[in-house]
């Protein structure tokens, strides 16, 4: 996966270079500038920010492609999150400022598959400013997920495959199924990805 790290500071720049780099995650620039993408923005996957107020440069390089994903470092979430969601991206989240180099590992990974990741800490803070629901309000249900559907869907999440959540749930692996239809009809989701997605967004569900 190839990443390219947006920062305000050589000295930032190093140190997310440092902490991102695995042996599934290549480091393919690192700038201060929004504008320094530009060139090569096709061959980058995920874009990491470490100061939400690039967000704004950002969005004209962005504003030409959707193949991009991105994550923010930030601890003002009630500002970022109108930006992000401005934004025309694969997928989006957003970390701690301090967070370690196994968190910010998995939002690269989680971002890439067209996911939207908040830290659990992070949305109760959305949630209890009613950030979250209001941002999020004008895409409203059809019809609500049973207390089951949304167990399954909080498994599928974790990446568990239909006979793994059959046997956490100790149900059969057919009546997994008809749930995960069920579940996408009422989300409108195209595949199970989609139905993660858009389980986040609605907030039925937290990574």
């Amino acid at each position: 996966m190839r990443v390219f790290i947006l920062a305000p500071t050589p000295m930032m720049q190093a140190g997310l270079h440092t902490l991102l780099t695995s042996n599934e995650i290549q480091i393919v620039g690192t700038s201060a500038q929004p504008g320094a993408l530009s060139e090569s923005i096709t061959d980058i996957d995920v874009v990491v920010v470490a100061d939400e107020l690039l967000l704004e440069g950002l969005a004209l390089t962005l504003a030409n492609t959707s193949m991009v994903a991105l994550v923010v470092l930030t601890n003002n979430e009630e500002r970022t999150l109108p930006r992000l969601r401005a934004l025309a991206v694969r997928g989006w989240g957003m970390v701690p400022l301090d967070a370690s180099a196994l968190q910010l590992q998995a939002a690269v990974q989680a971002v890439a598959q067209e996911l939207v990741l908040l830290p659990r800490v992070q949305m109760q803070r959305l949630y209890e400013s009613r950030t979250l629901v209001e941002v999020f309000n004008a895409e409203a249900l059809d019809e609500t997920l049973t207390t089951r559907e949304r167990e399954v869907l909080e498994l599928v999440g974790q990446g568990l495959s239909n006979k793994l959540i059959a046997r956490q749930l100790q149900i059969s692996e057919h009546t997994v199924k008809f749930h995960v239809s069920s579940i996408s009809n009422k989300l409108g989701a195209s595949s199970r990805t989609d139905a993660v997605r858009r389980g986040l967004r609605h907030g039925l569900i937290a990574l």
